[in-house]
């Protein structure tokens, strides 16, 4: 593994406290590997066979039942993904394919298990990693059940808005039929949404979305701290 690639992943909250001495030996049996777009890295239930840290790139945690698929969460780097399967060693809840050309780390899962057991650092680091992605999975469904349709598009466009770094037009991260899966829709219903937020000064070209009127989206939205803070 790169030097460059090493240092980024021992700086991640997971092992930024964890022993020189076990981290390296946590690291001789990873390897890095180059995968091109729309490659299924993961399949659910599958056995958990490593914890994949991501370089670059980005991908998408999908999961399907009964011939119907739902995107479940997209990483970004440098981020892990699933960590929960490999230190339960339990198959796979999710999916996982890349969405554009990544670079991923793959660090066998016995290994991650051997030094949880032997770093109380990283044990706790795993603790409070799985603790903020139980909160992340809480905020989701209180996203889901508790909102309108045209009530999530509305704050998913605000969020994007912030991490874009606030303009009044910005582009949606992926594709549209990608979007509705996130939020819980059909195609369909993500097109009369979009034509629902008119009034509140949204307009739509493509993945380009502008922002007419802040107060008034904002007004509608109602964002939370309680759902839609994803450092909460």
């Amino acid at each position: 593994m790169p030097d460059s690639e090493y240092r980024d992943i021992r700086e991640l909250e997971l092992f930024s406290r964890m022993a020189d001495a076990h981290f390296a030996s946590l690291m001789r049996g990873a390897y890095v590997q180059n995968f091109p777009a729309q490659i299924e890295l993961i399949a659910e239930g599958e056995p958990s066979d490593f914890l994949h840290v991501l370089v670059s790139g980005s991908v998408d945690l999908f999961s399907t039942w009964n011939g119907r698929e739902s995107s479940m969460a997209t990483v970004r780097p440098i981020s892990t993904f699933i960590l929960a399967a490999t230190i339960k060693d339990a198959p796979y809840l999710m999916s996982a394919r890349t969405l554009e050309k990544s670079r991923i780390a793959l660090i066998p899962s016995q290994d991650v298990r051997a030094i949880f057991d032997a770093d109380g650092e990283f044990a706790r680091a795993i603790v409070a990693e799985l603790a903020q992605c139980y909160r992340s999975v809480i905020k989701s469904q209180k996203d889901l059940k508790l909102r309108t349709s045209l009530e999530r598009l509305a704050n998913y466009l605000l969020r994007q808005q912030a991490r874009a770094g606030g303009p009044s037009v910005f582009a949606l991260d992926f594709e549209k039929r990608r979007l509705a899966s996130v939020l819980g829709m059909t195609p369909e219903n993500l097109s009369r949404a979009f034509k629902g937020l008119q009034p509140y000064g949204v307009t739509v070209a493509g993945t380009r979305i502008t922002i007419g009127n802040q107060a008034d989206l904002e007004y509608f939205a109602k964002p939370s701290q309680l759902i839609d803070d994803v450092s909460a």
